[in-house]
């Protein structure tokens, strides 16, 4: 029987395992010492520890996810999302490994696991973006002066990861410094990858999201589109679809 690792934890990790039960995978949850306890880990037919709390040396942990994949011979590993779900790394290191990742290829990852690789890809097709900074200078220098070009208000956005985690507002010069510390240090500790990039923030905007799955077949199919537009601190509270605007 297939075996399946659930590289992640919480409610992303009882739905993952919960699917693959009733596809006949036999599953494995990834834990850290913090989540020993949770439901995820009860569930599953088996359950691995990943390494202690702080996600860098559990969850964010290349070379520890690998480790607990062969120690439950598992065939498979799903990343959930969040942590180095977006990460090519270990997509490459998985595949590498002669597992199966479950999700987009390295090359794909690495093209738009990166907010700023995505929003170039997107101007490549043609695809209207916000303006910002995105570059490789990540000097408090070069985003001030990036700031000031662009317009105030403007946002912080760490590049690696999704779901507005470490997204920042700023609203004058004198609160960027501080907003770029931060954005750093909660993207560090969320992704394990500190760059950030800037966006004009747009005042009540709506969030409207297309969630489009391809496979290797070459088949294409989107799932419709959904109104994330209620939100707190940028967290999503409600999803509504399809979207009514």
């Amino acid at each position: 029987m297939p075996t399946l690792l659930v590289a992640n934890r919480g409610e992303i990790a009882r739905r993952v395992i919960r699917t693959a039960r009733r596809m006949g995978r036999r599953t494995v949850a990834g834990f850290s010492d913090a989540d020993a306890s949770l439901p995820h880990v009860r569930e599953a037919d088996e359950a691995v520890r990943l390494g202690p709390a702080p996600a860098r040396d559990s969850y964010l942990s290349i070379e520890r996810i690998l480790a607990a994949a062969r120690e439950s011979s598992a065939d498979l590993v799903h990343p959930g999302y969040g942590f180095l779900a977006e990460d090519p790394a270990l997509a490459r290191a998985i595949a590498e490994a002669g597992l199966t990742f479950v999700g987009p290829p390295a090359d794909v990852l690495a093209l738009c696991g990166s907010k700023a690789e995505a929003k170039t890809v997107a101007r490549r097709a043609g695809v209207p973006v916000l303006q910002g900074y995105a570059e490789e200078d990540q000097r408090d220098a070069a985003f001030a002066e990036a700031a000031r070009l662009i317009g105030y208000p403007v946002m912080v956005k760490p590049t690696a990861g999704g779901g507005g985690i470490g997204i920042q507002a700023v609203e004058t010069p004198a609160q960027l410094p501080q907003a770029l510390a931060k954005a750093r240090r909660v993207a560090l500790a969320a992704f394990g990858d500190e760059r950030v990039m800037l966006e004009k923030l747009v005042r009540s905007p709506r969030h409207i999201e297309v969630q489009i799955l391809a496979d290797r077949h070459d088949r294409v199919r989107p799932l419709g589109e959904r109104d994330c537009s209620a939100q707190r601190r940028h967290q999503k509270i409600v999803e509504e679809a399809p979207a009514p605007h």
